[in-house]
């Protein structure tokens, strides 16, 4: 049979990554993608570079149908599309399967069948027999292959099978390859195998029908990535995953830390230089696209990847990176970050300020911003992720700051008009003092809650004399209750992220007042934008 490009490229120590995020990604809890996101992904994902992209399963629901067709439309630049289908159902012909014949219409390239490899699962899951089983394979692929296409066998539930039935399961995966298969993929389908165990049965199956192995393997023992990566060890050259882990249960591994760990720590160029410098970029979009907050901790790409926190670590890393990273970040496209807490020294300070691109604290002044953070800390207080706060306690704190502004009042008031009617009629009415260059200005706001109420009339206070804050939006708002034992009386902590469009920034308050907290953070926030306008690239410490 010839071999694709991708396939030559796989021969000898290649690797080659196959994305699936949108077929076996979208099976996670609460994965849904419109038909414009899922063309938006995959157009990312091509453009990373990786070889093959799995795009769905073609008739199986209107939003994987009509991706297919967009694509065939407008087909991808770089990667090979890939869909997915199954075997023929049991005692018929390949060629007159309805979901054969659809994936097939899809048109693409590249087409994943999945088929059992267990006995167990064929007699009890498919109920019919081991033997019809492998008749469905072959005739399957060959159906396929007949119709010009690169054929990805997906051998389902295979390290199971294998434990059980060895000589079945590894029949199966040599019909399949004689059938005209051109990858033999090994699916650790139920996630409970160890990398060990994924290790062992890879080098047998590499011996058997040599180097077109893959490997594709769920995270149900938290340890997919970890056997993904023995797997290719063992002599596996294509190795299927999804962004940001996404898949059912517990989800698949991570193509994206994958990539990461054969280029930086096994020596595998799959991806260039650049290519790899984006994958925080196409780690952060996938999550945007869903609307769900990225892991801090995530693996090279979360926000606290290269996060230090203890003095003892910024102090190390200010001296020489290396003293606590594995990696400088910026090869995956992170960045090293310090964050100033209760724990934090003088050096985490220094260390922060210059993260920031502020001047450095003298020393009594770095140790009287240390303790400050401390006694505000023990109070409920977070500055961990809330840069913009911690900004401005380092200029409060320096005897020559003038705000530009300051809340002296609020005043909140809700009302409800309650009646027979279910529904009830409600509104909220805010009021602030805010003196600006010398002068009280009092503004009211109206908003369906208070904090809505509370904004409108900082805002309506503050526009008019500076004008740039009606760019300004509230694009996140959250409590955290600090101390839940004390029931309604508990400290809440409110963290805002604000933007004007081109930078972002977040700002904390707290206090038991929940309408306190968020003030302090909204004027946080309208502070942090002000001083900014005033002197862009450093933090204004005057009017």
């Amino acid at each position: 049979m010839s071999a694709s490009p991708a396939s030559r490229k796989a021969n000898g120590d290649g690797v080659v990554l196959y994305d699936t995020t949108l077929r076996d990604g979208m099976q996670g809890f609460g994965m849904q993608l419109s038909i414009e996101q899922k063309l938006r992904i995959a157009r990312r994902v091509d453009l990373l570079g990786i070889p093959y992209i799995e795009a769905g399963w073609p008739g199986a629901n209107p939003r994987d149908t009509g991706v297919f067709e967009a694509l065939q439309l407008r087909p991808l630049k770089h990667s090979r599309l890939a869909a997915f289908g199954a075997t023929c159902r049991a005692n018929s012909d390949a060629r007159d399967d309805p979901v054969l014949t659809a994936t097939l219409e899809a048109g693409t390239p590249v087409v994943t069948l999945v088929g059992k490899t267990s006995r167990w699962q064929v007699e009890t899951v498919l109920r019919t027999t081991a033997l019809e089983n492998l008749r469905m394979v072959a005739d399957s692929i060959e159906a396929s292959a007949g119709e010009g296409r690169e054929v990805v066998f997906d051998a389902e539930h295979f390290f199971d099978g294998h434990a059980a039935d060895p000589e079945y399961s590894l029949k199966v995966l040599e019909t399949a390859r004689r059938a005209g298969a051109e990858w033999i993929v090994l699916c650790d389908t139920n996630g409970g195998r160890l990398p060990e165990e994924i290790a062992r049965a890879t080098a047998m199956v590499r011996e058997l029908v040599g180097d077109c192995v893959g490997i594709h393997c769920h995270n149900d023992t938290g340890t997919a990535t970890a056997a993904s990566l023995a797997a290719v060890r063992a002599g596996a050259r294509m190795v299927q995953g999804t962004l940001n882990g996404t898949g059912e249960r517990c989800g698949n591994a991570d193509l994206l830390i994958v990539a990461a760990n054969l280029q930086l720590k096994m020596g595998m160029d799959v991806l260039t230089p650049e290519q790899l410098g984006d994958l925080v970029s196409v780690s952060q979009l996938f999550d945007s696209l869903l609307n769900r907050p990225p892991d801090p901790q995530r693996p090279y790409l979360g926000s606290a990847a290269f996060l230090h926190k203890a003095g003892l670590h910024a102090q190390g890393v200010s001296r020489d990176s290396r003293a606590y990273q594995h990696i400088e970040p910026e090869v995956v496209g992170n960045r090293m970050r310090t964050v100033v807490s209760d724990q934090s020294g003088r050096s985490n300070i220094a260390a922060k300020l210059k993260d920031l691109g502020l001047d450095q604290l003298d020393r009594d002044a770095g140790q009287a911003v240390v303790e400050q953070l401390k006694r505000l800390e023990v109070a409920g207080w977070a500055f961990e992720d809330a840069d913009a706060s911690f900004e401005l306690l380092v200029a409060r704190s320096l005897p020559e700051d003038v705000p530009p502004f300051e809340l002296c009042e609020t005043l909140v008031v809700a009302h409800e008009q309650l009646g027979d009617a279910p529904e009830t009629v409600t509104g909220v009415q805010a009021s602030v003092k805010v003196r600006v260059t010398g002068v009280l200005v009092h503004t009211a706001a109206e908003g369906t809650g208070p904090v809505e109420a509370l904004d409108g009339a900082i805002r309506r206070a503050l526009v008019p004399h500076f004008p740039f804050l009606s760019e300004v939006s509230l694009v996140d708002y959250r409590v955290r209750v600090i101390d839940g034992d004390r029931g309604t009386a508990a400290t809440v902590r409110v963290g805002i992220d604000s933007s004007d469009g081109d930078r972002t920034w977040t700002t904390v308050g707290c206090s038991s007042n929940i309408l306190r907290a968020s003030a302090m953070a909204l004027v946080d926030s309208y502070e942090w934008a002000t001083r900014h306008a005033a002197a862009p690239n450093q933090l204004s410490t005057s009017a």
